[in-house]
C-alpha cells in the first residue's frame, strides 16, 4: 500500500468504530508479524488516550506499536516529535482542547507519518 492508501485505510477503520490506536495499527496489519485480530486486540486499551483517560493520544501509541512490531523502534521519538510539532501536543485531552478533531483526520495523519519511514 502507498501512503494515500494507508491514510485512507486508517480513516475508514476509525469511521467503522475502531479507536484511534486500533485504526493506526490495523492500517499496517499487512506489515505486522501478528494477525490483524491480535493487533486490533493489543491496541484496544490504548484508544481515547489510554483506556479513555485522555492521556497519550491513541494515534501516538499506535505509531509506537507499529514501529515496535516492524523493527523501527529507533524512529519512535522522531515520529512523536513530528506529531507534537505539527499538532501542538501528544496528549489526547490537550489535543481535543486545541480543536484537533475530527479524530479520523488524526489517525490518517499518523498513518501517513508512518508511511514516510
Amino acid at each position: 500500500m502507498n501512503k494515500e492508501e494507508r491514510t485512507e485505510s486508517a480513516r475508514k477503520l476509525h469511521k467503522q468504530g475502531l479507536n484511534c490506536c486500533q485504526s493506526v495499527v490495523k492500517a499496517y496489519a499487512d506489515r505486522l508479524p501478528i494477525a490483524p485480530e491480535a493487533a486490533q486486540a493489543v491496541a484496544s486499551p490504548f484508544g481515547r488516550g489510554i483506556a479513555g483517560c485522555r492521556e497519550v493520544c491513541g494515534c501516538v501509541s499506535g505509531m509506537a506499536m507499529v514501529c515496535g512490531l516492524t523493527g523501527h523502534t529507533a524512529d519512535v521519538r522522531t515520529l512523536i516529535e513530528k506529531f507534537r510539532a505539527d499538532n501542538g501536543d501528544i496528549v489526547c485531552d490537550r489535543l481535543l482542547k486545541l480543536g484537533k478533531r475530527p479524530c479520523p483526520d488524526m489517525v490518517a495523519y499518523a498513518a501517513g507519518l508512518l508511511a514516510d519511514l
